[in-house]
């Protein structure tokens, strides 16, 4: 079966959001949308949950949108988190990431006010038929509160804009529930599930990891598409440590930034309530760095 969203398969970046001074650090912020065109990524996402993008400003979402979308000027997609808890405020911020030349759009479930199935289709339908643009609909009940369940997910594949679900559950069953009964491209949220999730039938990952090591987490995407099992099966099981050990450690995007600094990628700090990664915790991610190959011991 031919699949909607298939130009968002492979390798996407869910970007962290540099900051310096409290503000966001635009120049640092270039720098990565560049780091990812030479690595190969395929797209970046910019404003997700790496990007800590509840603590920004509606005119600082905004900005990293813009920002993200010049510098990437073609070279590499750009799929924008634009997603809200309110229907009206996900379709403006989506009206703006395309008029900044976004390729689609994140769509973060809409989270705290838990609405009922009939609630979250009519919030997607609603965004979808006001803005013309590839749209992503990214479940996460751990974050969100509630499932979007797969019946609703097939149901929203329906409408033309729809075209992938970000799959964050956690869930085999859902995932192939959702291949079984929709044409939506299906992309992994969670790392250490992408090489499961492609045996399925997904086509690629939405990662945190890529942040870091975006080679290796598309040469594992790329070795499976090639039939290459074992070469992806090794990569997955190098790749699996390191996604357990430094996730595992605090909340996302805590551990990565902490990572990205000790790997010459500073980042800045998190914003609260996020809170920086204690002294036992960055030693312990440099010894998982060590054992990855990405840090001299």
């Amino acid at each position: 079966m031919a699949r909607k969203g298939e130009m968002f398969a492979g390798l996407t970046v869910a970007l962290v959001t540099p900051f310096r001074d409290g503000a966001v650090d635009e120049k640092a912020l270039r720098g990565l949308v560049d780091r990812h065109v030479e690595a190969g990524t395929d797209a970046v996402s910019p404003c997700g949950t790496t990007g800590e993008s509840p603590t920004l400003s509606h005119d600082e979402h905004e900005r990293v949108i813009a920002i993200v979308c010049e510098q990437a000027s073609g070279r590499i997609k750009v799929m924008a988190g634009t997603g809200s808890n309110s229907t009206a405020e996900a379709i403006r911020l989506t009206s703006r990431a395309k008029e900044f030349g976004a390729d689609g759009a994140l769509l973060v479930a809409p989270y705290y006010n838990k609405p009922m199935q009939e609630g979250f289709y009519e919030h997607y339908r609603a965004i979808a038929e006001s803005v013309d643009i590839p749209q992503v609909v990214y479940n996460i009940p751990g974050r969100s509160a509630k499932n979007i369940e797969p019946e609703t997910i097939c149901r929203l594949g329906e409408l033309e804009n729809i075209v992938a679900v970000k799959e964050s559950t956690g869930s085999m069953d859902q995932a192939s529930q959702i291949l079984n009964g929709s044409n939506l491209t299906v992309l992994s949220g969670d790392d250490s599930l992408t090489l499961p999730l492609l045996a399925l039938g997904a086509s690629g990952v939405v990662s945190v990891a890529g942040n870091i090591v975006p080679t290796d987490v598309k040469a594992m995407i790329t070795a499976w598409k090639s039939g290459d099992v074992a070469e992806a099966q090794r990569l997955h099981h190098k790749l699996f440590p390191l996604c357990r050990d430094m996730l595992g450690l605090a909340t996302n995007p805590i551990p990565l930034k902490a990572a990205m600094s000790l790997l010459g990628q500073d980042t800045g700090d998190v914003r609260l309530p996020l809170t920086q990664l204690s002294e036992s915790g960055v030693e312990s991610l440099r010894t998982t760095l060590e054992k990855y190959g990405l840090l001299s011991s």
